[in-house]
């Protein structure tokens, strides 16, 4: 598991702030015994974005006091930028757990904060996402250490897709007859229209730009679908799991279809596990109080999987309409998100924000893993996203 706290809603709108604004981050849970005693597991999302960063490399450090890496840092607040370093070590005890410690950070928190480590030109930045008020200090007319970081990473993304905007102005505030009648009629149109072959779901749709649209009921959106790793999960396929969780529908077909979230069992008393330690993204069945596993993800490879199909999106709003026993659309906005921070793909599994749908033994229509994300969770899983009204573009 991940040892996080349930962020409060002003601690949500922070970070989802900094993420709009194109702040990478990692997040850290400052427990009462981590404050007493100067220490800090380091977590795997924080570890690989440490690594993703060229930070630190847990793996190739050795155990010990001698083997510390000090790195850079400077806590900020709305008046202050203090320099100072953080140890990255690992101890002789135990397995070498991965450890850190801000020095001075006592100063600057207290036990049950939330601070969040982002890296920028070569160094580590903290900020108390529990207590300093990061969207009035950006907004402040003066200049503050928050704000300026902010800035500064602000004036380093720049992104554009201007091509395909423009092909999608030519349909601004037309009404579009869907070419099938399904869930995913309006994005085949739209690709249709764009002239871009049917997706193989692996990868980015127009010219490494995913488009994702959604009808204006749609309360989640599907990130991308992925088989689990049969080589390390105790159902060695889809009809194992089938077997053990499936059921007869009215037509007779052994299936199984319902939405899975982190610790809570659905209906069939299925769920998912975060397993921190082996790094897995597990499904479990409760039954009779005991858990039993069913299927594993390598948290490692849906990651790289969310890196790949969302390396940059268009996330496209419509309105529907029946006409004449057609539905018809019309875009009316397009969200623009480029480089998933994929440490809060974690974070956002073990709060329940992203789920998976299990869609098995659908004969022709094939079996799916469908990871979703709930409405509104774009801008905490990508940074600075842009927001284009269609008849404005």
């Amino acid at each position: 598991m991940i040892h996080m706290r349930a962020f409060t809603l002003i601690e949500e709108a922070r970070l989802a702030f900094l993420t709009q604004k194109g702040i990478t981050y990692t997040l850290v849970h400052i427990t009462a015994t981590g404050f007493q005693k100067s220490i800090l597991d380091a977590t795997n999302p924080m570890r690989e974005y440490f690594l993703e960063n060229g930070i630190h490399d847990y793996e190739q450090q050795k155990q010990g006091t001698t083997n510390k890496i000090q790195v850079d840092t400077k806590i900020l607040t709305n008046c202050e930028q203090v320099q100072t370093i953080t140890s990255f070590y690992r101890p002789e005890t135990k397995k070498g757990d991965p450890r850190l410690w801000v020095y001075n950070v006592k100063k600057y928190c207290t036990p049950d904060d939330i601070l969040a480590f982002t890296f920028f030109e070569d160094c580590l930045y903290v900020l108390n996402i529990t207590k300093s008020d990061i969207i009035a200090d950006y907004n402040n007319p003066q200049s503050n250490p928050i704000k300026d970081l902010i800035y500064e990473i602000e004036k380093q993304l720049t992104t554009v897709a201007d091509e395909l905007l423009s092909k999608i102005s030519i349909f601004a505030n037309e009404w579009i007859r869907v070419d099938v009648e399904a869930d995913t009629g309006i994005g085949r149109t739209i690709e249709r229209l764009l002239g871009i072959p049917m997706n193989s779901a692996k990868d980015p749709d127009y010219k490494g730009i995913e488009l994702k649209s959604a009808r204006p009921k749609t309360t989640r959106t599907t990130l991308f679908s992925k088989t689990p790793d049969w080589t390390i999960s105790a159902c060695k396929n889809t009809q194992d799991i089938l077997a053990k969780c499936g059921y007869i529908t009215a037509e007779g077909r052994l299936s199984y279809r319902n939405t899975l979230v982190c610790n809570i069992p659905n209906s069939q008393g299925l769920f998912l596990y975060l397993n921190g330690i082996d790094n897995h993204l597990e499904i479990k069945k409760k039954q009779d109080q005991i858990n039993t596993d069913i299927a594993v993800w390598q948290l490692k490879t849906l990651h790289e999987t969310l890196k790949r199909k969302h390396a940059e999106t268009f996330w496209i709003a419509t309105n529907t309409r029946q006409s004449y026993g057609y539905t018809e659309f019309q875009i009316t906005e397009i969200t623009h998100t480029r480089k998933p921070i994929v440490t809060q793909f974690d974070y956002m599994l073990e709060q329940r924000r992203i789920s998976v749908d299990l869609l098995l033994g659908r004969g022709s229509h094939g079996d799916t893993y469908a990871f979703k994300l709930k409405k509104g969770g774009v801008p905490l899983l990508f940074p600075a996203p842009r927001v284009y009204s269609i008849s404005g573009i």
